[in-house]
């Protein structure tokens, strides 16, 4: 069963899973369908703060849980109350749960001084963050210690991920280059000299990782990247490319200037994730390198957009980001650069 199979990465993992002769269930809240499952994958409509429908749903039980919208400690005990109908668990979590070795950590890099200096590239023995409801960070690090904490009766496997693309994505940070590059915007500014890596990953190499675990059970924590970590200008011309546009990029030596120049990677220390732990426990290989794996997202994000309000598309993205599209700035600081 793949609770959230109709977003970004439930869609490629149910495809994955299916592929790999899985009999899958694919719930959501709506139930719904996609286009690539064959007809043997089954739908059903869940509610994922529903404990009772996930429980009718597991049933008698079932071999494999794939949970991509689990969030909370509270999630993560759903789950384990199910420890004896389910044989293993491939869990979503995120690269926000490290800290560096002085506490610093994503929720702490609007502080002075507070962004993390993580090593390069970071391992997942890095320390976590303390477990708590603050924040998303911390409320999937209670996710992991819940779910570890059972290894002995449900053996999961979770999955640390970067800053996730693919179609279907509630929050597409590609967006920053393709909304200006459907607008006719031919210039752009980058801050931090546009060197900026925040590490993506590729939702159809998440899936990857979920059939490989999902055929090796165990109690486990593994990064979840792409096999590259491209800085935010080569994003951008990796999004040109499959576009067919040329942009000239305009350099900023420091942090944006207002809404000037900051994009959805910009930050002022790499975040880079070691995948070698993947590769030596599960054998996994990536599917598709950023550039491969990208075109996808941009041709699925420019399909929907063109011709109409990309905060309607996208109203997630909008409530996160309000200024990612803030023209006016943009062509002032130009205007001033230029003089």
């Amino acid at each position: 069963m793949v609770i959230g199979a109709n977003g970004q990465i439930g869609r490629p993992a149910v495809r994955a899973l299916e592929r790999d002769g899985w009999e899958v269930t694919a719930a959501s809240r709506g139930g719904g369908r996609d286009a690539s499952w064959g007809e043997g994958v089954r739908t059903a409509r869940l509610d994922r703060s529903d404990e009772a429908g996930l429980a009718a749903l597991v049933g008698d039980g079932c071999d494999l849980v794939v949970d991509v919208v689990a969030f909370t400690a509270a999630h993560g005990r759903q789950l384990t109350a199910l420890a004896d109908r389910v044989g293993s668990a491939v869990v979503i979590s995120t690269v926000a749960v490290y800290e560096d070795d002085a506490g610093r950590g994503f929720d702490t890099q609007e502080q002075p001084d507070g962004f993390p200096h993580y090593p390069v590239p970071m391992a997942e023995t890095q320390p976590t963050v303390a477990p708590g409801d603050a924040s998303y960070a911390t409320g999937k690090a209670g996710l992991e210690r819940e779910l570890l904490a059972a290894g002995d009766r449900l053996p999961t496997t979770l999955l640390r991920a970067g800053a996730v693309h693919g179609p279907h994505s509630p929050l597409p940070r590609e967006f920053w280059f393709v909304g200006r590059n459907l607008d006719g915007r031919r210039r752009r500014v980058l801050s931090y000299r546009g060197d900026s890596r925040f590490h993506p990953a590729g939702a159809r190499n998440i899936a990857e990782l979920v059939r490989l675990a999902a055929a090796r059970p165990g109690s486990r924590v593994l990064n979840a990247v792409d096999p590259d970590a491209p800085t935010v200008a080569e994003i951008g011309v990796a999004v040109d490319a499959v576009m067919g546009v040329e942009t000239e990029t305009v350099l900023l030596d420091g942090p944006p200037a207002g809404s000037v120049g900051g994009t959805p990677w910009s930050v002022p220390l790499p975040t880079v994730l070691d995948m070698s732990a993947a590769e030596r426990e599960l054998g996994y290989r990536p599917l598709a390198s950023y550039a491969e794996g990208v075109a996808e997202t941009v041709e699925w994000l420019a399909a929907t957009a063109r011709g109409r309000d990309w905060r309607e598309c996208f109203p997630t993205l909008a409530g996160a980001y309000p200024d990612l599209l803030d023209y006016a700035a943009e062509d002032a600081w130009l205007a001033e650069h230029d003089a």
